[in-house]
């Protein structure tokens, strides 16, 4: 038997088959939660929008893929919902039937999967695909039947923090610092020249002793800030003294040459930040992290989490499910979206919206005005002195406020706590996304599963 084949692809040649053997699993698969998730979930389509199946098939060269386009899209969708990392997921692949029903393979027990970076592979490849609103097309045609009262439209937006430490400009310095020093050394040691003189060992030693203080006064922290400022700024002018000094040499790769880019735009933003003395000051496109120069600080003004380092997302939601509406790791103001949401929803079920619920941030005179031209009912507070006429009204505001302040806000809880987006772990820009885009979309798919069981029970009954 083959490493691994596509389930497609089995055909019984005789009876009393390992294949029969597997029908057993198949009819528990189905009546599984993970069954009615796969049920629910337009992979074949999915896949044609990712550019994954090509509409006139033909033969190819190379080695077989062991995932059919629909297995790939299959995969990260198991990935969200079991929460695993690669190398976890790789092996409950290969331990799991459901699993593999559900990615549509089939795995010989002797000669399983090893290389667990396959996934990674998969995902990387799929999110430099990924066009959210081509596949959140797909998905609300194929979830349209199981959904009700869609005229009603709720928005709110939130941050998907990425996995990182809380940057101050201490940290973010000496990190700079500890990437480019090593660089400084290996360019001067492969042209065979002294290393410039720095003061790095001394100032390693201060910033351990201030990171060991319980407390930092900002003196102390201004002075720290000092330091790292005048040393990172010496190595960085021997880098490109060497590199302007050895064009020819090769001395440093494109990864290295990007960071040392990332790393010059901190040091002139804190330098400019520290030269004010203004520590409130906004600073224009702030990076926040070496590794992670997309993410921005996005302040959300909260009692517990001020600030939050991340991809900020608006959402929709009608009945229950949600869709992205608009998703970047710069802070915009959801206030000027809504006329966006109302038009991406209607886009999507093709029905005019009547109600809608919204925070306070949504409520601004351009929106009230839009929702009253379209006649649309909101749950924005009445402007102005209350008017007794007006009791029947306020109590589908009031209704409209509820149903959005915990179907809305409890999505949102869900998808942190159960779909892996309380803390994104990719490494660049795209993956996170795709893992945003996945994790939403795999929730929405578990609680229509619950819909199909729900009404089974009832069809039984």
């Amino acid at each position: 038997m083959a490493k691994v084949q596509q389930i497609s692809e089995i055909t019984p040649s005789f009876a009393f088959t390992e294949y029969d053997f597997y029908k057993d699993y198949e009819k528990s698969f189905k009546k599984s939660e993970l069954g009615r998730i796969h049920s629910v979930l337009p992979l074949c389509e999915m896949a044609v929008r990712f550019g994954l199946r090509d509409p006139h098939p033909h033969k190819k060269a190379g080695r077989k893929s062991h995932f059919s386009p629909e297995g790939k899209v299959a995969l990260m969708f198991l990935k969200a919902y079991s929460g695993l990392s690669a190398p976890k997921l790789m092996e409950q692949l290969n331990a799991n039937i459901h699993y593999q029903l559900f990615c549509g393979i089939r795995i010989c027990p002797g000669n399983p999967l090893t290389n667990y970076k396959l996934i990674d592979d998969i995902a990387l490849d799929l999110s430099s695909r990924l066009k959210i609103q081509n596949q959140q097309e797909a998905l609300a045609e194929a979830w349209k039947p199981y959904m009700k009262n869609l005229d009603a439209l709720n928005t709110d937006a939130t941050c998907y923090e990425s996995a990182m430490r809380y940057p101050t400009d201490v940290k973010l310095l000496w990190e700079c610092i500890e990437k480019a020093y090593p660089m400084m050394c290996g360019a001067s040691r492969e042209l065979g020249v002294r290393r410039m003189r720095t003061k790095y060992l001394d100032v390693s030693r201060d910033n351990m002793a201030y990171v060991k203080q319980r407390r930092h006064t900002q003196k102390r922290t201004r002075r720290m800030i000092h330091r790292l400022l005048e040393l990172l700024g010496k190595i960085l002018a021997e880098l490109r003294r060497l590199g302007r000094e050895n064009p020819c040499a090769g001395l440093f790769s494109k990864s290295q040459l990007a960071e040392m880019e990332t790393i010059t735009k901190i040091y002139r933003q804190q330098r400019s930040h520290h030269g004010s003395g203004n520590a409130r000051e906004s600073i224009p496109n702030r990076i926040v992290s070496v590794s992670k120069p997309y993410v921005r600080p996005i302040v959300r003004g909260k009692e517990i989490k001020k600030v939050e380092f991340g991809a900020k997302c608006n959402n929709i939601q009608v009945d229950g499910i949600s869709f992205i509406e608009k998703l970047s790791f710069n802070a915009f103001n959801e206030g000027t979206r809504l006329v966006h949401c109302v038009k991406l929803a209607e886009k999507l079920f093709g029905e005019k919206i009547t109600r809608l619920g919204g925070d306070c941030s949504y409520s601004g005179n351009e929106n009230r005005s839009f929702c009253s031209g379209r006649g649309i009912e909101t749950s924005f507070s009445q402007k102005g002195r209350k008017r007794e006429s007006t009791a029947s009204v306020s109590i589908v505001k009031k209704e409209l406020a509820r149903v959005r302040a915990t179907a809305m806000e409890g999505s949102f809880g869900t998808q942190k706590e159960h779909y892996g987006l309380k803390r994104i772990n990719g490494r660049i820009k795209k993956t996170e996304i795709l893992i945003i885009f996945f994790g939403i979309h795999t929730a929405n798919a578990v609680q229509l599963a619950k819909r199909t069981a729900e009404a089974e029970l009832c069809l039984a009954a």
